[in-house]
């Protein structure tokens, strides 16, 4: 073996039930005085039962998804106008990546509270969009300093956007899996990831007051972030990033149905990653099989035990956007990709994901790696 890695050093408390308590002893740990709540008006009595112990100088629930930067504006004034030195997010993705933005260039502190299984608390890595563009960066401010996990506070979220949301963090794990800087620890991370979603995400959609399933997709959402965060952006990233930038599509429905069409692409130039992916999933490859066809086979099982979503023509993309998103994703794709990244191959999967065609591996196209 020859790799470096980094790994990020926050500090995560795990308990049912705790998150106030768990909060107000991270606000005392941080010595802080000033608190801003980053929190949509959606999320505004979990918010409120979160900080039940603390005394707020200030509520800022004007959150966004893909985060637009004069609501970053916004937000930094507000901090700065009430003397903040301390940002706590209760919500999905877009409110502790507001809060990311927010620290990005104060430099102050932040406490994630998660209601969603996105896992941006666990990275450093920050996304603003501007002018149909989604520009992302890794940068240490931005992560948070503590993350308190309540499934509790899940517990209101609907099966349905349960779904999708985990479905995002999956696209972590299975993503980490050929990113630019991939190495056998976030390898190890990704697939136990994956593992605890497709056993969680299932009793999920049976059971959505399931205490104990909403804890694993919490614990799997927190291994497939740690994962990404060291990994990077892959493939499957890129083009998501571009389709919400441009089409301000929503990110976790976009995330869930671009997946399989990436993993499709990628999975037969990497088979025994494949192998070890179709086995995370519940669907170990057996003699004669093609690993990239039983990683495929079992990632479309699982969807369709949880109703995934399956176009993004759903979500306002259409045919007439595949071009110019070709063209933008084809200009960020990393490099490292298993596969090389076509225009040609672009386009299809741009297409299959539009329409809802089943994925199937592309063995036909070149690999980089064999």
């Amino acid at each position: 073996m020859d790799f470096v890695h980094t790994t990020l050093g926050q500090r995560v408390l795990f308990g049912s039930g705790k998150a106030a308590i768990h909060v107000a002893g991270e606000v005392r740990r941080l010595s802080a005085g000033r608190i801003m709540v980053v929190a949509s008006s959606r999320h505004e009595h979990l918010a409120e039962t979160v900080c039940r112990n603390l005394d707020v100088a200030h509520w800022f629930d004007q959150v966004v998804q893909h985060v637009p930067v004069e609501t970053v504006a916004a937000a930094r004034a507000a901090a700065a106008d009430h003397g903040v030195d301390l940002l706590l997010s209760v919500g999905g993705g877009s409110a502790v990546g507001l809060a990311k933005a927010i620290a990005l260039t104060t430099g102050l502190p932040i406490i994630a509270v998660p209601t969603t299984y996105a896992g941006s608390e666990a990275t450093n890595v920050w996304g603003t969009a501007a002018q149909r563009t989604k520009t992302t960066g890794v940068d240490d401010r931005v992560l948070p300093a503590s993350v308190v996990y309540d499934a509790t506070l899940t517990l209101s979220l609907p099966a349905g956007l349960s779904v999708a949301s985990g479905l995002n963090s999956l696209a972590h794990c299975i993503d980490s899996l050929w990113a630019p800087n991939a190495d056998p620890i976030n390898l190890a991370l990704a697939l136990e990831g994956a593992r605890a979603l497709t056993q969680a995400l299932p009793r999920i959609t049976r059971d959505p007051q399931s205490l104990e399933a909403r804890e694993h997709a919490l614990y799997a959402c927190y291994l497939a972030a740690v994962a990404f965060g060291s990994a990077g952006s892959g493939l499957h990233h890129k083009i998501c990033h571009v389709l919400g930038g441009m089409y301000n599509l929503p990110h976790a429905e976009t995330h869930a149905t671009v997946l399989p069409h990436v993993l499709a692409f990628n999975a037969p130039a990497v088979p025994e990653l494949a192998a070890r992916l179709a086995a995370s999933l519940g669907r170990p490859a057996v003699a004669g099989d093609e690993p990239a066809e039983s990683a495929v086979a079992a990632l479309g099982s699982f969807r369709d035990a949880v109703d995934a979503p399956r176009r993004l023509a759903d979500y306002g993309f259409s045919a007439t956007d595949i071009p110019d998103a070709v063209d933008r994703i084809r200009q960020v794709a990393p490099p490292s990709n298993p596969r090389p990244v076509t225009a040609d191959s672009l386009t299809a999967l741009l297409t299959n994901a539009l329409t809802g065609t089943a994925p199937a591996p592309h063995s036909r196209l070149g690999s980089r790696l064999n």
